[in-house]
Protein backbone atom coordinates (compact mmCIF):
# COMPACT_ATOMS: atom_id res chain seq x y z
CA UNK A 1 0.00 0.00 0.00
CA UNK A 2 1.46 3.34 -1.06
CA UNK A 3 1.78 6.09 1.50
CA UNK A 4 0.70 9.52 0.36
CA UNK A 5 3.32 12.21 0.73
CA UNK A 6 2.28 15.82 1.08
CA UNK A 7 3.88 18.03 -1.54
CA UNK A 8 5.15 21.33 -0.19
CA UNK A 9 3.98 24.45 -1.94
CA UNK A 10 6.53 26.92 -3.25
CA UNK A 11 5.79 29.22 -0.31
CA UNK A 12 6.22 26.39 2.20
CA UNK A 13 9.47 25.11 0.69
CA UNK A 14 10.97 28.59 0.65
CA UNK A 15 10.29 29.21 4.32
CA UNK A 16 13.49 29.36 6.37
CA UNK A 17 13.90 26.81 9.11
CA UNK A 18 12.94 28.21 12.52
CA UNK A 19 16.46 28.54 13.88
CA UNK A 20 17.38 31.33 16.26
CA UNK A 21 17.94 34.63 14.48
CA UNK A 22 16.45 33.50 11.17
CA UNK A 23 13.27 35.33 10.08
CA UNK A 24 10.20 33.10 10.07
CA UNK A 25 8.71 34.91 7.06
CA UNK A 26 9.45 37.68 4.58
CA UNK A 27 6.37 39.86 5.14
CA UNK A 28 7.20 43.51 5.79
CA UNK A 29 5.11 46.63 6.44
CA UNK A 30 5.47 50.19 5.11
CA UNK A 31 8.09 52.30 6.86
CA UNK A 32 9.21 49.73 9.43
CA UNK A 33 12.78 50.02 10.70
CA UNK A 34 15.38 47.32 11.17
CA UNK A 35 15.05 47.83 14.92
CA UNK A 36 11.31 47.19 14.74
CA UNK A 37 11.75 44.08 12.58
CA UNK A 38 14.37 42.60 14.89
CA UNK A 39 12.14 43.09 17.93
CA UNK A 40 9.06 41.84 16.09
CA UNK A 41 10.86 38.70 14.91
CA UNK A 42 11.89 37.94 18.49
CA UNK A 43 8.31 38.45 19.65
CA UNK A 44 7.02 36.24 16.85
CA UNK A 45 9.19 33.39 18.08
CA UNK A 46 7.68 33.78 21.51
CA UNK A 47 4.20 33.79 19.95
CA UNK A 48 4.97 30.58 18.05
CA UNK A 49 6.19 28.97 21.28
CA UNK A 50 3.08 30.20 23.10
CA UNK A 51 0.85 28.75 20.37
CA UNK A 52 2.53 25.38 20.82
CA UNK A 53 2.17 25.62 24.60
CA UNK A 54 -1.52 26.51 24.33
CA UNK A 55 -2.13 23.45 22.17
CA UNK A 56 -0.08 21.26 24.51
CA UNK A 57 -2.20 22.36 27.48
CA UNK A 58 -5.41 21.93 25.46
CA UNK A 59 -4.34 18.40 24.53
CA UNK A 60 -3.77 17.53 28.18
CA UNK A 61 -7.15 19.03 29.03
CA UNK A 62 -8.87 16.93 26.37
CA UNK A 63 -7.12 13.83 27.72
CA UNK A 64 -8.37 14.20 31.29
CA UNK A 65 -10.00 11.05 32.67
CA UNK A 66 -13.64 11.25 33.65
CA UNK A 67 -14.38 13.22 36.79
CA UNK A 68 -16.97 12.24 39.35
CA UNK A 69 -20.55 11.43 38.44
CA UNK A 70 -22.97 14.22 39.32
CA UNK A 71 -24.57 13.64 42.74
CA UNK A 72 -28.08 14.33 41.42
CA UNK A 73 -29.91 15.23 38.24
CA UNK A 74 -30.21 18.93 39.09
CA UNK A 75 -33.49 20.67 38.31
CA UNK A 76 -33.25 24.23 36.98
CA UNK A 77 -35.89 26.84 36.20
CA UNK A 78 -36.16 28.16 32.65
CA UNK A 79 -38.44 30.63 30.89
CA UNK A 80 -40.50 29.10 28.09
CA UNK A 81 -41.18 30.69 24.71
CA UNK A 82 -44.61 31.87 25.88
CA UNK A 83 -43.19 33.44 29.05
CA UNK A 84 -44.03 30.67 31.49
CA UNK A 85 -41.61 28.89 33.79
CA UNK A 86 -40.66 25.27 33.39
CA UNK A 87 -38.33 22.92 35.21
CA UNK A 88 -35.55 21.26 33.25
CA UNK A 89 -33.23 18.56 34.51
CA UNK A 90 -29.51 18.60 33.85
CA UNK A 91 -29.83 15.41 31.82
CA UNK A 92 -32.26 17.23 29.53
CA UNK A 93 -29.64 19.86 28.69
CA UNK A 94 -27.84 17.31 26.51
CA UNK A 95 -29.28 17.54 23.00
CA UNK A 96 -29.30 14.34 20.92
CA UNK A 97 -25.87 13.63 19.50
CA UNK A 98 -24.11 16.13 21.77
CA UNK A 99 -22.49 14.58 24.81
CA UNK A 100 -20.69 17.66 26.16
CA UNK A 101 -22.24 20.42 28.26
CA UNK A 102 -20.54 23.72 29.15
CA UNK A 103 -22.01 25.55 32.13
CA UNK A 104 -20.99 29.10 33.02
CA UNK A 105 -21.91 30.21 36.54
CA UNK A 106 -23.01 33.83 36.34
CA UNK A 107 -22.40 35.90 39.48
CA UNK A 108 -25.94 37.16 39.93
CA UNK A 109 -27.33 35.99 43.25
CA UNK A 110 -30.63 36.97 44.87
CA UNK A 111 -28.86 39.17 47.45
CA UNK A 112 -26.88 41.08 44.82
CA UNK A 113 -28.22 44.50 43.85
CA UNK A 114 -26.67 44.13 40.40
CA UNK A 115 -24.91 41.37 38.49
CA UNK A 116 -21.15 40.99 38.36
CA UNK A 117 -19.84 43.50 35.82
CA UNK A 118 -17.02 41.22 34.68
CA UNK A 119 -19.31 38.22 34.16
CA UNK A 120 -21.72 40.46 32.26
CA UNK A 121 -18.91 41.56 29.94
CA UNK A 122 -18.12 37.91 29.21
CA UNK A 123 -21.75 37.10 28.47
CA UNK A 124 -22.14 40.16 26.24
CA UNK A 125 -19.60 38.49 23.96
CA UNK A 126 -20.82 34.92 24.36
CA UNK A 127 -24.38 35.86 23.43
CA UNK A 128 -23.17 36.42 19.89
CA UNK A 129 -21.14 33.19 19.86
CA UNK A 130 -23.58 30.80 21.52
CA UNK A 131 -25.37 29.90 18.28
CA UNK A 132 -22.03 28.76 16.88
CA UNK A 133 -21.02 26.95 20.08
CA UNK A 134 -24.28 25.02 20.20
CA UNK A 135 -23.61 23.52 16.79
CA UNK A 136 -21.06 21.22 18.43
CA UNK A 137 -21.74 21.17 22.17
CA UNK A 138 -24.40 22.24 24.65
CA UNK A 139 -23.90 25.58 26.40
CA UNK A 140 -25.94 27.15 29.22
CA UNK A 141 -25.58 29.98 31.73
CA UNK A 142 -26.67 29.38 35.32
CA UNK A 143 -27.35 32.02 37.97
CA UNK A 144 -28.68 31.78 41.52
CA UNK A 145 -31.28 34.55 41.15
CA UNK A 146 -34.91 33.70 40.33
CA UNK A 147 -35.44 33.06 36.64
CA UNK A 148 -37.66 36.13 36.15
CA UNK A 149 -34.88 38.38 37.43
CA UNK A 150 -32.34 36.72 35.15
CA UNK A 151 -34.63 37.05 32.14
CA UNK A 152 -35.34 40.71 32.83
CA UNK A 153 -31.62 41.41 32.90
CA UNK A 154 -31.13 39.51 29.64
CA UNK A 155 -33.79 41.69 28.05
CA UNK A 156 -32.01 44.83 29.27
CA UNK A 157 -28.70 43.56 27.84
CA UNK A 158 -30.36 42.56 24.57
CA UNK A 159 -29.19 38.96 24.95
CA UNK A 160 -31.07 36.81 22.48
CA UNK A 161 -29.08 33.59 22.13
CA UNK A 162 -27.91 32.53 25.58
CA UNK A 163 -29.80 29.72 27.28
CA UNK A 164 -30.33 31.04 30.81
CA UNK A 165 -31.21 28.90 33.81
CA UNK A 166 -31.86 29.54 37.49
CA UNK A 167 -30.25 27.35 40.15
CA UNK A 168 -32.24 29.02 42.94
CA UNK A 169 -33.90 25.74 43.92
CA UNK A 170 -30.92 23.38 43.79
CA UNK A 171 -27.37 22.98 45.11
CA UNK A 172 -25.54 23.14 41.78
CA UNK A 173 -23.71 26.39 42.61
CA UNK A 174 -22.52 25.01 45.93
CA UNK A 175 -21.52 21.61 44.55
CA UNK A 176 -19.57 22.94 41.56
CA UNK A 177 -18.03 26.02 43.16
CA UNK A 178 -20.28 28.67 41.70
CA UNK A 179 -20.49 30.03 45.23
CA UNK A 180 -18.46 29.80 48.43
CA UNK A 181 -19.47 28.56 51.87
CA UNK A 182 -20.96 31.98 52.70
CA UNK A 183 -23.13 31.94 49.60
CA UNK A 184 -21.08 34.57 47.78
CA UNK A 185 -21.23 33.92 44.05
CA UNK A 186 -18.15 32.84 42.06
CA UNK A 187 -17.45 32.96 38.31
CA UNK A 188 -17.09 29.29 37.53
CA UNK A 189 -16.80 27.48 34.20
CA UNK A 190 -17.60 23.77 34.29
CA UNK A 191 -17.73 21.11 31.61
CA UNK A 192 -19.75 17.90 31.90
CA UNK A 193 -19.88 14.88 29.63
CA UNK A 194 -22.36 12.06 29.17
CA UNK A 195 -20.93 8.55 29.00
CA UNK A 196 -23.03 5.38 28.93
CA UNK A 197 -26.09 7.34 30.01
CA UNK A 198 -24.37 8.87 33.04
CA UNK A 199 -23.22 12.46 33.50
CA UNK A 200 -19.70 13.10 34.73
CA UNK A 201 -17.82 16.24 35.60
CA UNK A 202 -14.92 16.78 33.19
CA UNK A 203 -13.32 20.19 33.74
CA UNK A 204 -13.46 23.29 35.90
CA UNK A 205 -11.55 26.56 35.53
CA UNK A 206 -9.48 25.92 38.66
CA UNK A 207 -7.04 28.77 38.00
CA UNK A 208 -9.57 30.74 40.05
CA UNK A 209 -8.32 28.92 43.14
CA UNK A 210 -4.60 28.76 42.29
CA UNK A 211 -2.05 31.40 43.34
CA UNK A 212 -1.62 34.12 40.71
CA UNK A 213 1.46 36.01 39.60
CA UNK A 214 2.13 39.42 41.12
CA UNK A 215 0.01 42.09 39.46
CA UNK A 216 -2.33 39.61 37.78
CA UNK A 217 -5.69 38.19 38.68
CA UNK A 218 -6.54 34.53 38.19
CA UNK A 219 -7.36 34.87 34.46
CA UNK A 220 -9.19 31.57 34.78
CA UNK A 221 -11.75 32.36 32.07
CA UNK A 222 -9.52 34.37 29.71
CA UNK A 223 -10.05 31.71 27.06
CA UNK A 224 -13.72 32.73 26.67
CA UNK A 225 -13.29 36.49 27.24
CA UNK A 226 -12.27 38.49 24.14
CA UNK A 227 -12.05 41.86 25.91
CA UNK A 228 -8.66 41.44 27.57
CA UNK A 229 -7.21 39.52 24.64
CA UNK A 230 -7.89 42.53 22.43
CA UNK A 231 -6.17 44.84 24.91
CA UNK A 232 -3.18 42.47 24.96
CA UNK A 233 -2.28 43.41 21.36
CA UNK A 234 -2.20 47.15 22.13
CA UNK A 235 0.59 49.32 23.60
CA UNK A 236 -1.70 50.16 26.53
CA UNK A 237 -2.25 46.51 27.43
CA UNK A 238 -4.80 45.55 30.05
CA UNK A 239 -3.91 48.41 32.35
CA UNK A 240 -4.30 48.35 36.12
CA UNK A 241 -7.21 50.65 36.88
CA UNK A 242 -9.82 50.11 34.16
CA UNK A 243 -12.70 47.65 34.29
CA UNK A 244 -15.84 47.26 32.19
CA UNK A 245 -19.13 48.76 33.35
CA UNK A 246 -22.74 47.77 33.00
CA UNK A 247 -23.44 51.11 31.33
CA UNK A 248 -21.32 53.76 29.58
Amino acid sequence: MKTKTKTKTKAQSSRPSPTHGTPLHQVRFPGESAKYRTARNALLRDEVALRAQIESVASKRRSLPLGGEIPEDYVFDEITVDGGVRQVRMSELFAPGKDTLIVYSYMFGPKMAAPCVMCTSILDGLDGQSAHVNQRVNFVVVAKSPIDRITNLARERDWNSLRLLSSAANTYNHDYHGENAKGDQLPSLNVFVKRDGRIHHFYQSELLFAPSEHGQDGRHVDMIWPLWNLFDVTPEGRGTNWYPRLRY
